[in-house]
């Protein structure tokens, strides 16, 4: 069986660095924000070509806590609305409710699966603030044109790059001077910790003292509540995992591609739809998903023949039931790619050869 995704075979190459990261932490008796959370938050910044990093508790919490700090800065309060894909994992879409924000919906490229810049006008109102812009699948999304329509609109950029670690667009990592960036180290994401975790990455240093002191109960100081906070810090045993595996991410994002060249080259069948790449940095390729009209035959197929694959995601964000009140809502574009998407098997310990079954498999189907 070819594995979707196999984490023990990813982690398994650091495991002796993890147990003498464990040994270290355990010697030093410090497990909440010491010195391997700093040394990861500094080591990530650097990463980003950015000045700040935060470390949160998860992805989640990385995406809530920059809503709430643009409110606790004034940057934006509770009521306004923000535009964000309706092709998304719902996370993003939580994350907009939690914060006491009203999320706005548009629909996506069918090519790309990240949001169109060309239907954000059309939704913007007086109420809008801000525009949350989703990486999906690693691609990063048209970033360029978004800038452009929030800077005429007066509008805050958030990105989430929960599945987009290391993506870049002009030879510089995507994180900007005017926006913050999201990201989750969940243990399936290309950079992934042994538990939960996340950050949040920006060039902006009020916003960055503010998420600092949010995610510690809003302390800055032990026992002064400066803000209304919460408890959401990253684990000093996960941060210390984590810079195990930083250096190798570029790396590991070059042998992504390379599968990806390889599938988009080779896999010839009129039934499947190949993702839309230009073979740029913008894409490291957390997901490779193709589209079929008819998935659950196909993967059938795939699971027959030994190969496993999964669907990101079998329903959008507008039908689930903990949004009722969308559920009559058509979004045909987004209910198109939800209907047709499949995940292949994609990580950096796929060997050639496992490619290669995999695009003999398809183009026999």
């Amino acid at each position: 069986m070819i594995k979707f995704l196999d984490l023990k075979k990813i982690n398994a190459p650091y495991e002796i660095e993890f147990q003498n990261k464990l040994k270290s932490v355990l010697e030093k008796g410090w497990y909440i924000l010491g010195d391997e959370v700093k040394t990861f938050e500094k080591a990530f910044a650097t990463f980003c070509d950015a000045n700040y990093c935060i470390g949160v508790g998860n992805g989640f919490d990385a995406l809530v806590l920059v809503f709430k700090a643009y409110i606790q800065l004034g940057k934006l309060q509770k009521g306004d609305e923000v535009i964000v894909p309706a092709n998304t994992y719902i996370a993003s879409i939580l994350a907009i409710v939690e914060a006491g924000l009203i999320p706005i919906l548009v629909e996506p490229k069918l090519e790309t699966y990240n949001i169109n810049p060309d239907l954000i006008l059309e939704k913007i109102t007086s109420k809008t603030k801000a525009i949350l812009a989703v990486h999906l699948y690693g691609q990063l999304a048209e970033m360029d044109e978004i800038h452009k329509i929030a800077l005429q609109n007066n509008l805050v950029v958030v990105e989430d790059a929960a599945q987009a670690h290391g993506a870049t667009m002009h030879n510089s990592q995507l994180t900007t001077h005017n926006s913050a960036v999201a990201y989750s180290f969940y243990p399936g994401k290309n950079l992934g910790a042994l538990g939960d975790g996340g950050a949040v990455v920006t060039n902006d240093s009020n916003l960055a003292e503010t998420i600092q002191i949010l995610r510690n109960y809003g302390s800055e100081i032990k026992y002064h509540n400066q803000y209304k906070g919460v408890n959401s810090r990253l684990d000093e045993l996960q941060a210390a995992f984590l810079n195990c595996k930083l250096p190798d991410l570029n790396t590991d994002n070059q042998k992504r591609r390379a599968i990806a060249t390889r599938y988009l080259s080779e896999i010839k069948n009129k039934k499947i739809e190949l993702p839309f790449w230009d073979f740029s940095e913008n894409h490291v390729f957390h997901l490779f998903v193709i589209r079929t009209s008819n998935r659950s035959d196909l993967q059938k197929y795939l699971a027959e023949n030994g190969i496993e694959t999964m669907v990101h995601y079998p329903i959008p964000p507008h039908k689930q039931k903990a949004f009722l009140n969308w559920n009559d809502l058509s979004f045909p574009i987004t209910e198109k790619i939800h209907n047709e998407v499949l995940s292949l098997p994609m990580s950096p310990v796929l060997t050639k050869d496992e490619v290669s079954f995999v695009i003999e498999v398809l183009n026999n189907y």
